[in-house]
């Protein structure tokens, strides 16, 4: 059957697997390898190895395009930010996530490109920033705003105005949104986070539907050796397996989070678009009791990252380079997969501290 008749929750389970044959294996193998016997498609594997391409068929369905896995989410961004020449324009989110915040910042410093920030949500800067542009960076939602962007109106006036355009889809995941079909160039992920889902892997990918720009990531990620290892990658394999149980629990949970949160009375605004397994709450008592919030609870772990099955909240303004628009009093929570209830009463309890 045509894997593009398939729902994503089927091509999730069936896609990137061996030929099937009497006696075979039903998940692809571990290849680990440095070199390969000469004459065939990949001699050396920096160049390719078994296991990336079958979780690059896997996320390259979904995303309807030719998926590329590098070393992380921010092999990934870089990988990206090259197809920008020295000198050019680029319009990105005033919130995105912090690394690719402080590359922007670094870039810009050291001369090799301009860079005009924008908020997600003003559709109007942002088509009136993508003057003279050569690439636009959109990230929707925003991490830790959770801001939407109008991604079909942005992208095409994008094509139009001639600049590539790079969606950051880590929040939504492609189960959520396809930026490709709404008309992006580049699909960027942090597949350590919703796609691996078990917080034990760093990897990243970057997805395209044209074939020069797929030729400028895959050069890139050869010359640089932005390369995944095989295990991590086999990891991600295995985890994007139960993408579709693993982001409906953990929707389902943050959805009812945010309808409880937002008559919470040490609760000042709840940011949640209406999907997605991520909630971003400002309580009243000030980053104080914020942070007081974030040691106090027992269930929700207080570290960085998201995506996993546990449950993690953050108080973001604890980094240093996030910026200053983000709230003191922000906390990021990332909903997993435990009993909604036991969240509940363990943040509401935490909340009143």
């Amino acid at each position: 059957m045509d894997p593009g008749q398939l729902s994503p929750a089927t091509r999730l389970v069936g896609l990137g697997r061996p030929p099937r044959r009497p006696g075979a294996s039903v998940n692809p193998a571990l290849e680990l390898t440095s070199t390969y016997v000469a004459g065939g498609d990949v001699v050396y594997a920096r160049t390719g190895n078994p296991t990336w391409s079958a979780f690059e068929e896997v996320l390259g369905s979904l995303e309807g395009g030719q998926a590329l896995a590098f070393a992380s989410g921010m092999a990934a961004v870089s990988a990206s930010m090259s197809l920008v020449p020295h000198g050019s324009i680029v319009v990105a989110p005033i919130h995105s996530y912090n690394g690719t915040g402080s590359l922007l910042v670094e870039a810009a410093e050291q001369g090799r490109f301009e860079v005009r920030r924008v908020d997600v949500c003003a559709t109007d800067e942002i088509l009136a920033a993508m003057r003279g542009a050569h690439l636009v960076w959109l990230e929707s939602p925003t991490n830790p705003m959770l801001e939407v962007a109008d991604l079909p109106t942005l992208l095409a006036a994008a094509r139009d105005a001639g600049a590539i355009s790079v969606v950051d889809n880590t929040f939504a995941t492609p189960l959520l949104q396809q930026p490709i079909a709404m008309g992006a160039d580049v699909v960027v992920h942090s597949a350590t986070k919703f796609i691996a889902g078990h917080s034990d892997v760093l990897l990243g990918v970057a997805v395209t539907d044209r074939a020069d720009l797929h030729g400028h990531l895959l050069r890139h990620r050869i010359l640089h050796g932005a390369i995944p290892g095989p295990f991590e990658t086999w990891l991600a394999l295995r985890g994007i397996r139960t993408l579709q149980v693993r982001l409906d629990r953990s929707c389902a949970g943050a959805a009812e989070l945010a309808s409880r949160l937002v008559d919470h009375p040490a609760v000042s605004r709840v940011r949640y678009p209406g999907f997605g397994g991520i909630v971003s709450i400002e309580v009243t008592g000030g980053p104080a009791h914020a942070t007081r919030v974030e040691e106090s609870v027992q269930v929700w772990l207080p570290a960085t990252s998201l995506g996993g099955v546990e449950s993690l909240i953050e108080r973001r303004r604890r980094i240093p380079t996030e910026p200053t628009t983000v709230p003191q009093e922000l906390l990021r929570l990332s909903v997993g997969m435990e009993d909604v209830s036991d969240l509940w009463r363990d943040l509401d309890a935490a909340l009143r501290s």
